[in-house]
């Protein structure tokens, strides 16, 4: 273990590690686009590690290591099956309950917002036609959001709801991109689908 707190500290997700101009990130860490900064995307120790003698790049790659054996995390740029929890005006909050085809074991919250459920007539976008609580929808991760949140967007034909129940408490089955019918009593209730088995 080093000693220096300089080389070895606790960071939390979203904590900012540095400037890609000084840094270059490893695992546990990502760069935001916008202004070319490396962040945390996991709680654990920053460790930075020393380029190789040969590299032209003389920039160090910072990592961060989890502090327990912990299942999957999201990070930006994967896929993710959520549980909506909450429907707002705007935006939707989730529980990440799989990052890929793993089950996560820490508690992970997403925010679907209203720009982020479709990729055409964004202003026209109705959040609570898109999803509801306990819907299950698989999207894509954006970032680390506001109040260790993850953005979460839904804006390709095979990202939104892949299961959903119905009031009667039946299984819907999607019958276009935005409905699903309920098996039971044939009621059909609007939801942002995904494309499945393409």
């Amino acid at each position: 273990m080093k000693e220096r707190g300089e080389e070895a500290d606790f960071v939390t997700p979203g904590e900012v590690l540095g400037k890609t101009s000084e840094l270059k990130p490893g695992n546990g860490a990502y760069v935001s686009p916008q202004d070319n900064t490396v962040y945390a995307s996991l709680a654990g120790i920053r460790s930075l590690t020393p380029p190789p003698p040969e590299s032209a790049d003389l920039r160090p790659t910072v990592e961060v290591k989890g502090l327990k054996a912990h299942g999957p995390v999201p990070e930006p740029g994967a896929i993710v099956l959520a549980r909506v929890t909450k429907v707002m005006a705007k935006m939707a909050s989730a529980d990440i309950v799989c990052v890929g085809p793993k089950s996560v074991r820490e508690k992970f919250t997403g925010i679907i917002r209203q720009q982020d459920v479709r990729a055409t007539e964004i202003d026209k976008v109705e959040m609570h036609s898109s999803f509801r609580p306990g819907d299950i929808v698989k999207a894509l991760v954006l970032s680390l959001g506001d109040a260790r949140a993850y953005y979460l967007s839904t804006a390709k034909n095979e990202l939104g709801v892949v299961s959903a129940e119905s009031a009667a408490g039946a299984t819907m089955v999607p019958i276009s991109w935005t409905e699903m019918q309920c098996p039971s009593t044939g009621q059909i209730e609007q939801r942002k689908v995904a494309k499945v088995g393409v």
